[in-house]
């Protein structure tokens, strides 16, 4: 007879517990391997893990506006417009950052989601929801989410009191100067981290759970880590417990939206914080 304590959230979230939540994983994923046709399962894994190098690569060299720099001297070309012209109206743009964060943002939409998603469709042949784009069961672990982000957004009030924190947040430098800079960043930093719980713990870890079972949330760990090297080391440390319990609550819940949630609160903590501790907060809605 199972007791009221082991329905408790609480329970779930217990550290003893990640070794049940594992082998909960890994049998689910077994059961599944009996239902399904190996060849497919083999087929299946090499285009998640090749399509995941490709777009990790693209996204790596091309996110950089110093190639929208190098471009737009070809697209005047091809256009016949007059040489430089584009390119010295973005040099002179008093937005010049933002369009530079655009073209950083519309990489992370190309290759975390566009370029997944059409592999998921037209190549793989499954439904997106099978790869967490549904609500699936995230309220029955909402407790787990709001525990793994109210430390770390703690930490990030704490932080922000310090120079180095407040001198790197937020990206975009220009967010204090309006409310629309403010917002228009905000809106692509958040849609750059659905791209980033979508490809990590939506693409990689169902692409890969069937056949792997619980050893497809270490799998995607390990990209996950780098992808947060060029950002202050502790929080490239804490990328990988923080990406190891994120991979555990997707598969669970079935669904990459609880990721979101947390990600989205931990961003905007981080940025409004900083924000206040040195700039301030805009003033007006448009510079």
């Amino acid at each position: 007879m199972t007791s009221r304590s082991q329905h408790h959230p609480l329970h779930w979230l217990q550290p003893r517990q990640m070794l049940s939540h594992l082998r909960d994983i890994d049998s689910e994923a077994e059961a599944e391997r009996r239902q399904s046709d190996s060849e497919t399962l083999w087929f299946r894994a090499w285009v998640v893990i090749a399509v995941a190098c490709l777009c990790l690569l693209m996204l790596h060299y091309l996110k950089y506006s110093s190639n929208l720099r190098d471009l737009l001297p070809m697209l005047e070309s091809l256009t016949g417009a007059e040489p430089n012209s584009w390119k010295n109206a973005w040099l002179r743009s008093p937005y010049r950052d933002l369009i530079g964060n655009l073209w950083w943002g519309f990489w992370h939409l190309l290759c975390f989601i566009l370029i997944p998603v059409a592999t998921i469709k037209l190549v793989l042949k499954q439904p997106l929801k099978a790869y967490g784009w549904q609500w699936g069961r995230v309220h029955e672990h909402w407790l787990g989410y709001v525990l793994l982000a109210t430390p770390i957004v703690g930490f990030a009030i704490i932080a922000s009191f310090g120079e180095d924190f407040s001198r790197h947040y937020p990206f975009y430098k220009q967010a204090h100067l309006s409310w629309s800079d403010l917002l228009m960043w905000e809106t692509i930093y958040i849609i750059q981290f659905i791209g980033v719980e979508f490809f990590f713990r939506g693409f990689l870890v169902n692409g890969l759970r069937v056949q792997f079972g619980s050893l497809s949330v270490a799998v995607m760990c390990l990209p996950y880590l780098m992808l947060h090297f060029p950002k202050l080391w502790p929080e490239s440390a804490g990328a990988i417990l923080f990406g190891f319990f994120l991979g555990i609550l997707a598969v669970r819940s079935r669904s990459i939206w609880g990721g979101v949630g947390v990600h989205v609160t931990i961003a905007l903590t981080m940025d409004i914080a900083a924000l206040i501790q040195t700039r301030g907060l805009p003033d007006t809605w448009l510079r």
